[in-house]
């Protein structure tokens, strides 16, 4: 990765799963699971809120969407990308409620049109 870290580094994803297909190519474009294997570890509960299991054979677990993601949201396009990042934020802060994890790198990436264009930002607290 560019920003120097890579998938075993991060405390939490905030992928953009506003389709449920685009999350899982996410994980594995990036690294958190082997290609074809991101439902698998989904089944094994690998991107739960407590569920970080790196399996480095398949990939790397991480909490996704710590908040229920942009389908809870009801997917706010143009705003999708503003509340990635403060989702993220809220956890490095410790101000996730109910939803806290320790956190003190994350990575938000937010998906334009079809996939077409991804923007990624790693945030430390």
């Amino acid at each position: 990765m560019q920003a120097g870290v890579g998938p075993s580094d991060l405390d939490l994803f905030e992928v953009h799963d506003a389709f449920s297909i685009l999350a899982a190519m996410s994980l594995e474009a990036c690294g958190f699971a082997e290609r074809g294997k991101a439902t698998v570890l989904a089944r094994e509960g690998a991107f739960a809120l407590h569920g970080r299991t790196p399996t480095p054979k398949r990939g790397y677990g991480v909490p996704i969407c710590t908040m229920g993601g942009l389908k809870a949201r009801g997917h706010p396009i143009g705003a999708s990308g503003v509340y990635q990042v403060v989702e993220v934020v809220q956890q490095l802060r410790g101000e996730a409620g109910a939803n806290q994890i320790e956190a003190h790198l994350g990575m938000a990436q937010s998906l334009g049109g079809t996939g077409a264009t991804a923007i990624t930002h790693i945030l430390e607290g």
